[in-house]
């Protein structure tokens, strides 16, 4: 009888892995850059959800955004099913669009509500909710206004976005931004000018790790 081994340890089983999968999250914009900048930047600084940003080739309404979110959420489930694989789909499909006068803006968000995807909706501008990282509200104004005032705070913001300069006041713009919709909220004028809808996709993202400046609270929670 052959003492080869003899003496050895077994190897140890090899353990299951006990953290679960991230969320992953599907990101419609209108914009080639900007929110596609933060949010993939955010959710790296966090290590938070995984994050698909798309720009459709025809984005110029949000109807087409919503639309286009859905085929993408079926194609993904498709994929799913056919490779028997449930990592493959979505846990959340988003939208994010600015008001900018589009007129089927009502459309969009119910065609979403009634489709389970989600809408962050900023008025005037996606430029709002970053100006809201360095101050208050500056009112009602207009898209270019918004982005005029982010140059104050963002020397040469040109829609590229470095979120090192941002992080900082993160926390601040969360409760800016819910001070916003409370208050439109209260006199039932959602989305109205100026309020900036980001901050709940943002904090879906991040699920409540860190940020400089950020007490580590989250409203979500």
């Amino acid at each position: 009888m052959s003492s080869r081994g003899a003496g050895r340890k077994k190897p140890e089983a090899r353990r299951a892995p006990t953290r679960a999968p991230k969320e992953r999250f599907l990101v419609l914009t209108e914009g080639a850059r900007t929110e596609k900048d933060y949010l993939e930047a955010l959710a790296r600084q966090t290590r938070g959800a995984l994050v698909e940003v798309v720009v459709p080739p025809d984005h110029g309404m949000p109807t087409t955004l919503v639309r286009a979110a859905k085929t993408l959420r079926e194609r993904a489930n498709a994929r799913a099913r056919a490779e028997r694989d449930d990592n493959l789909r979505f846990d959340a499909v988003w939208c994010v669009f600015d008001v900018d006068q589009h007129p089927n803006l009502k459309t969009a968000i119910e065609e979403a509500r009634t489709g389970g995807i989600e809408v962050a909706v900023s008025n005037p501008c996606f430029e709002l909710w970053l100006l809201l990282h360095f101050r208050e509200s500056p009112g009602l104004r207009r898209g270019l206004e918004i982005v005029q005032l982010l140059r104050g705070f963002v020397a040469g913001y040109e829609k590229r976005v470095e979120f090192s300069a941002f992080a900082a006041g993160y926390g601040d713009a969360v409760k800016r931004a819910q001070r916003l919709q409370a208050d439109a909220d209260e006199v039932a004028e959602p989305n109205r000018n100026p309020t900036s809808g980001v901050w709940r996709l943002a904090e879906a993202i991040r699920r409540d790790a860190p940020l400089p400046g950020d007490d580590g609270a989250s409203p979500l929670r």
